[in-house]
């Protein structure tokens, strides 16, 4: 058998489950109901323009602060032996064995007004929080269950530095935080445009996050396109058109986020 015969279940997986539901997508979102060809679905979008804000803004929040706890945890774990790395990775990776609505629903224990967190509070004399039901709490829901996805790629990228780049950057003059600046961290960057877009595009279009932790209060894309397939506002069409202009945003997002990424790779190689 000729090895390009292997790849047809790929193909033809790819074709059911990824080139089909796009296509009715697309087919939906510029047809009416009776199946007549129009436009009208996205002119309906106008009015849901604070929830396109709102989700771009909240996950724009999330990759941040993703960014900036997973960035030094990364850093850090990378400089350690290979035995605590093993078990660091395996901490980091452990929860995410657990599955995503069980990790969501742990945090509403927390969270919610008489949780383990106000508990925590009162126990210290301290006010309570109301957390829970807010967008702090949707941003909190967030950075936890995507927070590996940053550290990861992150990690996989700066544990395979040449350590005799930073040992050079120091002979000739470098202190740590200009071997950081000159050499790690322009190094690094691949693999932070990774851990962006994969925390950025899950982030943008979440659902159960929102539900949970935002008791329906949040509405972000997720919800409003769940709403439009499966809720009592049933209108796959303008479902389907919400979609595609997510998916083309976050496709246009993907593409400067790549340009920007091979933009500094021509620098550091120069």
């Amino acid at each position: 058998m000729k090895p390009k015969y292997f790849s047809i279940p790929y193909i033809v997986w790819m074709g059911i489950f990824v080139v089909a539901p796009i296509f009715f997508v697309v087919v939906y979102a510029f047809t009416t109901a009776d199946g007549y060809p129009t436009l009208q679905n996205f002119a309906a979008m106008s009015r849901f323009t604070p929830v396109f804000i709102r989700s771009f803004l909240l996950a724009f929040i999330s990759t941040v602060i993703c960014i900036l706890i997973g960035y030094p945890v990364a850093y850090i774990l990378s400089r350690e032996g290979k035995r605590v790395q093993r078990l660091m990775i395996m901490l980091i990776v452990l929860p995410m064995w657990m599955n995503f609505l069980l990790r969501t629903y742990a945090w509403m224990s927390i969270l919610e007004n008489t949780g383990l967190l106000n508990r925590f509070l009162a126990f210290l004399g301290l006010p309570a929080l109301n957390i829970i039901n807010t967008p702090t709490a949707v941003v909190i829901g967030m950075v936890y269950n995507f927070l590996p996805f940053m550290i990861l790629p992150v990690y996989s990228v700066i544990v395979k530095i040449d350590r005799s780049l930073f040992e050079a950057a120091q002979d000739l003059g470098a202190n740590n935080f200009s071997v950081f600046r000159k050499v790690v961290f322009p190094m690094s960057l691949p693999g932070v445009l990774s851990g962006i877009m994969m925390v950025f595009v899950p982030a943008v279009s979440t659902f159960v996050i929102t539900q949970l932790l935002g008791g329906g209060m949040v509405m972000m894309l997720g919800d409003l396109i769940e709403m439009q397939f499966l809720g009592t506002a049933y209108n796959p069409q303008l479902g389907s058109a919400i979609a595609l202009v997510m998916m083309f945003i976050v496709i246009v997002f993907m593409y400067f986020v790549n340009r920007f990424g091979q933009s500094d790779e021509k620098a550091v190689g120069a």
